[in-house]
């Protein structure tokens, strides 16, 4: 038996819009993608512009180098290989750290937001944990793991877990219960009362966690990278200004906001198929 509750409808008729959008043909549909991913890149391109002009004017002081002087260096890293070598030992650990957190962050979310007995026992000791600065747990991870590479991904780990447990758990009790109560009333509970209107219903707000997940993550691995390491994007920044090399210094920054916007634009995506059901508001 189905319900209107369990089946996401393809699409809610809304007077006066529909109509508009079927009658848009495909060129004008193509020019108003490209007319919105310039306006997108617009932001970007003040920005290096205004960049530019700063620091050839030395409006920025003397120690900034232009983008075209981190382009220059961006090149000669990816020249000698340095770069990729780098960037692949820090990929490693930002994939572990995730992977870790985001599963105990996910599991630890479905539990206490499923079950009260998980939430009474769970969401106390997550809620204090929660309030320390995890990136103040540096000097204790190297105590209790060393130097090596245990340490930094615990703290690429710890980050993740909190955002992703609040998102969760607050998605899941977000539900309405009509909807809950529908579907019980059409003989769907256990298992599949949580797959079908639970999870579908919890998944916009486990969408917003996971992107705040992925920064956090990022973040973290900053932090992880700039002690006792010797490989790695935060030990470039490190080597760099040992040798005042802010075009390197800059390099990096680049590659951290890049790998930020990468992760983010991929969570998009996957919101984009996962929600297309989903009617919500669109900005003119």
């Amino acid at each position: 038996m189905t319900s209107p509750v369990l089946n996401a409808p393809a699409s809610l008729e809304i007077p006066g819009d529909p109509p508009a959008r079927a009658a848009r043909s495909p060129i004008a549909g193509v020019l108003a993608r490209l007319t919105a991913r310039a306006r997108r890149l617009a932001g970007l391109a003040a920005i290096l512009v205004l960049w530019q002009i700063g620091a050839s004017s030395g409006w920025l002081g003397s120690t900034t180098p232009p983008p075209t002087r981190v382009w220059e260096a961006a090149l000669d890293l990816i020249g000698t290989g340095e770069l990729q070598h780098h960037l692949a030992v820090s990929l490693g650990r930002v994939a572990k750290g995730l992977a870790l957190g985001l599963g105990a962050g996910l599991v630890l979310g479905l539990a206490a937001g499923l079950v009260r007995l998980f939430e009474d026992v769970i969401d106390a000791p997550v809620q204090a944990l929660r309030m320390l600065p995890h990136l103040a747990l540096v000097p204790v991870f190297i105590i209790w793991f060393g130097i090596g590479e245990t340490s930094k991904i615990a703290l690429i780990t710890i980050g993740p877990i909190f955002p992703l447990y609040v998102n969760v758990f607050h998605g899941i009790r977000s539900v309405d219960e009509r909807f809950v109560e529908s579907a019980r009333s059409c003989g769907v509970k256990g298992f599949a009362l949580i797959r079908r209107v639970i999870l579908p219903g919890a998944l916009p707000q486990i969408l917003v966690g996971l992107r705040q997940a992925l920064g956090i993550g990022w973040l973290s691995l900053v932090v992880a990278e700039q002690t006792a390491t010797t490989a790695g994007i935060g030990f470039l920044v490190t080597d760099a200004k040992e040798f005042l090399r802010t075009d390197v210094v800059f390099v990096v920054l680049a590659v951290y906001a890049l790998l930020g916007l990468a992760t983010d634009l991929l969570v998009r995506v996957l919101e984009r198929h996962a929600l297309a059901w989903r009617r919500g508001f669109t900005a003119k």
